[in-house]
């Protein structure tokens, strides 16, 4: 499943795609029928991309997208409106080992809802781009080749800066001597 640029703002219902950065943070476009748009301020804005959200676990931190991939393979998905008991039942099934002290029904209600928001899209059933191994060995190699110039650059470049030192002090005022003291 591929949930890059999909976020979660604080503040605002649902979930939202984001098209572009610019200067100040990000344009993004709601995922539901209406595709409104919003620009998110940076500075203002608490925005949560949901490939990085996890849950709290017992032992360690659940990835939502696995969560998600569990709903998926479910049988019955209940629905977000549902009594908290039945929310509860139905996440310890997809969900065994998260801590029940630290997640709350609100918090389920928010994934089940997420899910219904994603299942049918064509980006939840696409596998996450990855890089692959070949192109960071030649993008390494590139970068060593960058950083260690051949030495005939190298020694050209220091002569050069010699020289603009010189122009530049002779272009200088020169000091007044100050007069001798008697």
């Amino acid at each position: 499943m591929n949930l890059q640029a999909i976020v979660a703002v604080s503040g605002k219902p649902g979930l939202w795609k984001a098209l572009v950065q610019n200067k100040t943070g990000f344009i993004l476009e709601s995922l539901d029928a209406q595709k409104t748009k919003m620009v998110a301020n940076l500075s203002t804005a608490k925005m949560a991309a949901l490939d990085e959200i996890t849950v709290f676990g017992e032992d360690d931190d659940i990835k939502l997208t696995d969560i998600f991939e569990r709903i998926k393979s479910s049988a019955n998905v209940p629905d977000a409106k549902a009594d908290g008991n039945t929310l509860r039942k139905f996440f310890r099934e997809v969900a065994p080992d998260h801590d029940e002290e630290r997640v709350y029904s609100s918090d389920i209600k928010k994934i089940i809802t997420w899910y219904n928001l994603l299942k049918d899209m064509p980006l939840f059933n696409e596998e996450a781009k990855q890089p692959a191994v070949e192109d960071t060995v030649v993008e390494e190699t590139a970068v060593a080749e960058v950083a260690a110039p051949s030495e005939a650059p190298a020694k050209a470049k220091p002569a050069k800066a010699a020289k603009a030192e010189v122009a530049d002090t002779d272009k200088a005022p020169k000091a007044k001597k100050a007069p001798a003291k008697k």
